[in-house]
């Protein structure tokens, strides 16, 4: 007599995995949903043109200040919009123009960085939530087992084993895809972090080689 072969698709085997499966569906949906939205406004946030401190540069040294700004406004970038911060401070002291670029610097990575700690929580608690599922899956196979007696059939252990391993392996694979979206992001963050330090330094250092007073001709 052959043995029946059962093949199921991942659909029906992800629904093997009880509740726990669709909290992880809609953990997944959010992550995807983070994931995006920061990656395509951390995009928008590092397009700015190569040459831009070297425009600016040249503006400030031949005064004109508000072609130097208007430059700032042309691009949606938080080093443009430090550097149109420091412009406006040119007349007081470096220390104080550094700071002042450095609150907006600050203001904008919050900016930048908010609803990641979200992405971090999923990529922690996911596998959590499969562990769960993993430890409730096995205490319904042993339930299963100890009300059939002495009447022991492997199809009683085998939707709960189903629970138990499926959604281990759906909640690690939520955690481990969100974990690296996480540190991509981050890593991206940090990035444009390190290019908003240098064109602070870079306009303390055009503020610096002009002279005392800059005839503004416009």
């Amino acid at each position: 007599m052959e043995q029946e072969v059962l093949s199921y698709s991942l659909l029906e085997m992800a629904a093997k995995g009880g509740w726990i499966m669709i909290v992880l569906a809609i953990l997944s949906l959010v992550a995807i949903y983070i994931f995006g939205k920061k990656l395509w406004l951390i995009t928008k946030a590092s397009k700015i043109d190569r040459y831009f401190m070297n425009d600016i540069q040249d503006y400030m040294n031949a005064g004109k200040i508000q072609s130097a700004k208007t430059l700032c406004a042309k691009y949606d970038s938080p080093i443009a919009r430090m550097v149109e911060k420091g412009i406006d401070h040119r007349k007081k002291s470096l220390q104080e123009v550094q700071t002042a670029m450095e609150n907006v610097g600050n203001v904008e990575v919050a900016r930048l960085e908010k609803g990641l700690s979200g992405l971090a929580s999923i990529a922690g608690g996911a596998p959590m939530l499969g562990f769960l599922g993993t430890v409730t899956g096995m205490i319904r196979a042993f339930f299963n087992m100890a009300n059939s007696g002495n009447n022991v059939d492997i199809t009683l252990l085998s939707g709960g084993i189903y629970e138990a391993m499926i959604t281990t392996v759906g909640g690690l694979i939520v955690g481990i895809v969100a974990y690296f979206a996480y540190n991509f992001l981050v890593g991206r963050v940090s990035a444009l972090t390190a290019g908003m330090d240098t064109a602070t330094m870079d306009m303390i250092d055009i503020l610096e080689a002009l002279p005392a007073e800059v005839e503004e001709k416009e």
